[in-house]
């Protein structure tokens, strides 16, 4: 009898010692702070990687600004060596110009910058079809130059969300569509220079025939 006793105490006691943890919320309140200190850990870590995001847009961005500066500074120095400007001065002159416009060339080249461009194949398809198409241009600019500049004219109106002056190039524009965002911004920019040098050459021809046309009338009124 008095053994019964003591086991049953013992048990009673260990079951009130449960229903203490239990009232003051032991275990369970434990597991319950582990699991806000986890959702706020992870809440932390988005945060985290949104801003890492942000940072990383930011350098490509930066990186696709110093791509088109090097392309502009090329365009630039490869205008003025091919200007009427340089043709109208001294031989000496002219030479002592194109060894620091051959400098700065060297220069710019140095500088490498290249941001890739992520594709799935239907994009890598349709820029391989927008460059080829273009590439068919400028191949025939030396012999039709106003067609080229025409064609050119409809494949960049095709990229341009204002209104174009003239006809678009309808297949050109659904090829340009597939294609990945930052292509199609690089192919539009690529048309950009391409009807700029276009436009240059235009005024080196219009200021040199004009040039033959003086020539030969001061000609003429000197025989007479």
């Amino acid at each position: 009898m008095a053994q019964a006793k003591t086991g049953s105490c013992v048990k009673s006691g260990t079951g009130g010692g449960e229903a203490a943890q239990q009232a003051g919320g032991g275990p369970l309140r434990g597991r319950f702070f582990r699991s806000t200190s986890m959702a706020d850990r992870s809440s932390r870590l988005l945060e985290s990687l949104d801003q890492l995001e942000r940072r990383v847009e930011a350098l490509r961005d930066a990186a696709s600004s110093m791509e088109q500066e090097k392309e502009t500074l090329l365009e630039m120095i490869h205008n003025i060596q091919n200007s009427q400007d340089m043709r109208n001065i001294s031989e000496g002159e002219r030479e002592e110009l194109n060894l620091t416009a051959k400098r700065l060339m060297g220069r710019t080249l140095t500088v490498e910058v290249s941001v890739e461009t992520i594709r799935n194949p239907q994009q890598q398809e349709s820029l391989f079809h927008a460059t080829r198409m273009i590439d068919e241009i400028v191949s025939k600019l030396l012999d039709d130059l106003e067609d080229s500049k025409s064609r050119l004219m409809s494949l960049y109106g095709a990229c341009t969300s204002e209104v174009p002056p003239g006809p678009i190039d309808q297949k050109f524009q659904s090829v340009v569509i597939g294609c990945a965002i930052e292509d199609q911004k690089k192919i539009k920019r690529r048309l950009e220079t391409l009807l700029r040098n276009i436009e240059n050459s235009e005024k080196s021809i219009m200021l040199l025939e004009h040039q033959k046309a003086t020539t030969r009338h001061l000609c003429n009124n000197g025989k007479d």
